[in-house]
């Protein structure tokens, strides 16, 4: 039994562009690069699909800001919950 290949998203996006190119048959690019043809067209699908998502950075950045806010909001809810803490020991050690 032959063991199943694998291939690198940069294998996949440098096959997909060759078939977009239409410069060979999907038939002559799959035999080339030792795929089946279905597959290609698998990977031609989902790669148009998500190709708005390459010019998304601003989501990218959104998801980048919200997570430093969660951790800065995260720290400080510590930092008081430390504070308050330390507030009521000091209160009972001066009654």
């Amino acid at each position: 039994m032959e063991k199943r290949r694998k291939f690198t998203p940069q294998e996949k996006s440098k096959i997909v562009l060759e078939v977009l190119r239409e410069e060979k048959t999907l038939s002559q690019i799959g035999s080339e690069y030792q795929v089946h043809p279905n597959i290609i067209s698998r990977w031609k699908a989902e790669f148009i699909a998500n190709a708005d998502k390459v010019f998304s950075k601003e989501a990218d950045e959104v998801g980048k800001i919200k997570q430093a806010y969660e951790q800065e909001k995260d720290d400080l809810l510590r930092q008081i919950g430390q504070l308050s803490y330390e507030v009521s020991w000091l209160k009972k050690k001066i009654w």
